[in-house]
């Protein structure tokens, strides 16, 4: 038992050289990193159903855009699909404050509607990916770096080996067995930040889709000056 309890992970800490600490601490970053953004992206989407389902309520009980406006003044908007509204607005803010012979008249209101909505579009897409890429990379290049540690561990128990002289079980198994550790360590922190991408990047999607949505109905009521029937009711069952 005592032998067994001398070859835990703090005996491989003690054996460690500069390389294998130099591994652990990467496996450490990268651990740290991918669980704060695991974290703070949960939260963070937590959040964004909850205030995009209040918005979007506020939004279509609205009598008019003026309305709108007033509560995205009193509500600065907080969530994607306020944010695109509070853009689309600001776009026929400017329209109907242009003259006649203006760059956005020659444009069509249509179209400059559409280019506006479009900006937010996008400015959402990149704001919904923060952090992604960070995941993507740890989930990926965890198990690389767990493998070139145990790579060298297990150069570093060969030569000890061999300076010993001996190449029995009781010999081999101690060095090897906590030179392996690091490729646990690898997946260790890969496994979380591929679920966690994967899950993200899905959340992402099916949120983008909603969007879209919406923006296409905020489109044709900024357009028209009409709503389109039914969009609330998508919206809403979209948003949940």
């Amino acid at each position: 038992m005592t032998q067994q309890s001398s070859l835990g992970f703090g005996h491989f800490l003690s054996q460690a050289d500069a390389v294998g600490l130099t591994v652990l601490c990467i496996l450490l970053v990268m651990s740290v990193a991918s669980w704060y953004l695991i974290l703070i992206k949960s939260v963070r989407n937590v959040q964004t159903r909850r205030k995009s389902r209040e918005f979007l309520g506020r939004f279509w009980g609205a009598a008019s855009l003026d309305q709108v406006a007033a509560d995205l003044t009193r509500n600065p908007a907080q969530e994607p699909f306020g944010r695109l509204a509070v853009q689309g607005i600001a776009a026929q803010t400017h329209w109907d404050k242009s003259s006649a012979i203006s760059i956005a008249k020659g444009a069509g209101h249509d179209e400059f509607i559409t280019r506006a909505i479009r900006r937010a579009m996008t400015q959402e897409t990149a704001h919904s990916e923060s952090g992604l890429t960070v995941l993507a990379s740890v989930g990926s290049s965890a198990p690389f770096v767990g493998l070139f540690g145990t790579v060298w561990g297990i150069y570093h128990a060969l030569l000890a080996i061999g300076f010993s002289g001996k190449a029995s079980l009781d010999a081999v198994a101690g060095p090897v067995g906590e030179a392996l550790i690091m490729t646990a360590l690898g997946l260790a922190v890969a496994i979380p930040a591929v679920l966690a991408y994967n899950a993200f990047v899905r959340s992402n999607r099916l949120l983008l889709a909603e969007l879209d949505g919406f923006a296409h109905d905020v489109q044709a009521f900024l357009v028209t000056g009409s709503k389109v029937a039914g969009a609330r009711g998508r919206a809403m069952a979209g948003a949940v």
